[in-house]
């Protein structure tokens, strides 16, 4: 059996949600006395932002760094064992988030990206939510 085909490696990726993790609950909870009126996970809108405010064509993505390969110790770790797949694996996420930025914009978007490191740090990362939407309302 080789690694990419491990039963548990399976479930251990299967059991790795793609909404509702901690890092976008914490931003959520920061982000409700702001800005209340978001919705969230739209399919109709490019990339199916975390967070959205519609009608001020607003969007919110919270990821985690060392999925999405952000350039913090987390997000710059590497597996040590398939280290080629994982390498391709997030080249294969930056690029799509590329292009779901790139659309949004070309819709007329603004895209705001909340890194997971950025959780710990909850009043730096209040103060841009609250520039964010700040920005939406005005």
């Amino acid at each position: 059996m080789t690694k990419r085909n491990n039963p548990s490696r399976s479930a251990i990726m299967r059991a790795v949600p793609s909404r509702d993790t901690s890092a976008e609950l914490a931003v959520r909870k920061l982000l409700r006395p702001i800005a209340p009126g978001y919705r969230l996970h739209r399919k109709d809108i490019p990339g199916k932002p975390d967070i959205a405010f519609i009608g001020a064509k607003r969007a919110i993505f919270v990821h985690g760094c060392f999925w999405h390969g952000h350039d913090c110790k987390r997000g710059a770790r590497m597996p040590k064992s398939n280290a080629e797949y994982w390498r391709a694996k997030i080249a294969r996420n930056i690029a799509r988030d590329a292009r779901h930025r790139a659309a949004l914009a070309a819709l007329g978007w603004r895209v705001l990206t909340i890194w997971e490191c950025e959780i710990a740090q909850p009043a730096a990362l209040r103060r841009r939510l609250a520039d964010f939407a700040d920005a939406a309302r005005a």
